[in-house]
């Protein structure tokens, strides 16, 4: 799979080694970088990921990193079998779309690693 750079309106946090994909969706555009704002990452295909807890705590792990590295505030979360709702915002001196950019990249390529070297995931010959 070829790897797609993070933009503004088509956003995408890829992985060239995997389908591990979190998008954000095509038609919109963070203008207000510190407002409020609802955002669903999804996983390519739709595939149920996040049916595996190991995987879901990743996501965790990042939105931690985030809110104490970059700015990020979480108001509210939840993350669905291949996909995550996030309402959040993000500090002065911080760009929301910056936060997400790096968000989506490294718990993309976490998980796709995560996956290689789980031994117990029968479904690792089509996950990548």
């Amino acid at each position: 799979m070829k790897s797609v750079g993070a933009k503004i309106i088509q956003q995408y946090s890829t992985f060239d080694k995997g389908l591990i994909i979190l998008n954000m969706g095509f038609a919109y555009k963070i203008c207000e970088q510190h407002a409020v704002h609802f955002i669903t990452c999804t996983v390519t295909q739709w595939i149920d990921v996040f049916t595996r807890k190991c995987y879901a705590d990743i996501v965790i792990e990042s939105l931690k990193y985030c809110q104490i590295h970059k700015g990020l505030n979480v108001y509210g979360w939840v993350i669905m079998s291949n996909h995550l709702h996030l309402i959040i915002s993000c500090n002065p001196g911080f760009e929301l779309s910056d936060t997400l950019r790096d968000f989506k990249k490294f718990t993309a390529s976490k998980i796709v690693t995560e996956i290689e070297n789980n031994t117990c995931e029968s479904r690792k010959n089509w996950l990548i």
